[in-house]
């Protein structure tokens, strides 16, 4: 059975870390090149790094800041934001990244899944999904948060799987940064519609929240951000937990 990975995620805005609550309310949250030191230093298995404002203010997302980045972290680095075409994805490799995470774009245009996965291998390519409830269903959103597509996530997720992702990113928009649990309801349904690993993101408050991602929602791995940022949990206390309920991590 794989490890379960602990994943921090670095939400930058103009070349800091920021946290919002349901991807508004932004504050800011530190330094991103000190803040990948520190979890890497933690252990960390990987780290994602989403340049938030790239999308929406439709600007170049900051290679500056992601081959600084890449230069302190030593696991596999995850990048996303205002990625929209396989020159975007090439410029983020070359910068440091091992991946890179599209949304937006993806749903504009599903052929940059399998092109980016014919170029650089589906390992290397991760579907974003932003996810918000409406009635019993949930939608792919677009443009941090701001716009429905009016795709269905969970059929989006296996689309994005016969496209040739790698792995889903499965961000909840109604749980972001409450801090009152993931949706386990829609990790869940997801994890069990596609054969990809699924990263649960959005709602961690407590170590036992994170703990029922892995149990309830069975997500892959679990993508921590407020949890950390403000000092609250270190890696470390989070995989002792985890470990303690019997779910295997890796040191």
């Amino acid at each position: 059975m794989l490890a379960t990975r602990v994943i921090p995620c670095l939400d930058v805005d103009e070349g800091k870390v920021v946290k919002g609550i349901k991807f508004k309310d932004i504050k800011e949250a530190g330094d991103p090149v000190e803040l990948a030191k520190e979890y890497n230093s933690q252990g960390a298995d990987e780290l994602v790094f989403l340049d938030i404002g790239a999308s929406y203010k439709s600007r170049e997302i900051l290679s500056n800041v992601v081959e600084a980045v890449s230069k302190e972290v030593f696991i596999p680095l995850t990048v996303g934001g205002g990625i929209r075409s396989i020159d975007d994805m090439r410029k983020v490799l070359l910068a440091g990244a091992d991946k890179v995470a599209i949304c937006t774009s993806a749903i504009q245009n599903p052929e940059l899944i399998s092109d980016g996965a014919k170029a650089f291998g589906s390992q290397c390519i991760v579907l974003s999904i932003d996810a918000k409830k409406d009635g019993n269903s949930w939608f792919a959103f677009t443009h941090g948060g701001r716009k429905n597509s009016g795709l269905d996530a969970i059929e989006w997720a296996k689309e994005g799987e016969k496209l040739g992702a790698g792995e889903i990113l499965l961000n909840s928009i109604d749980m972001d940064g409450t801090k009152s649990g993931y949706d386990i309801e829609l990790t869940n349904k997801v994890s069990e519609a596609v054969s990809i690993p699924v990263i649960a993101s959005g709602g961690a408050g407590t170590l036992q929240q994170v703990l029922d991602a892995i149990k309830f929602g069975k997500a892959d791995a679990v993508l921590l951000a407020s949890l950390l940022h403000f000092g609250e949990y270190t890696i470390t206390d989070i995989k002792y937990f985890l470990q303690e309920n019997g779910v295997i991590v890796r040191w």
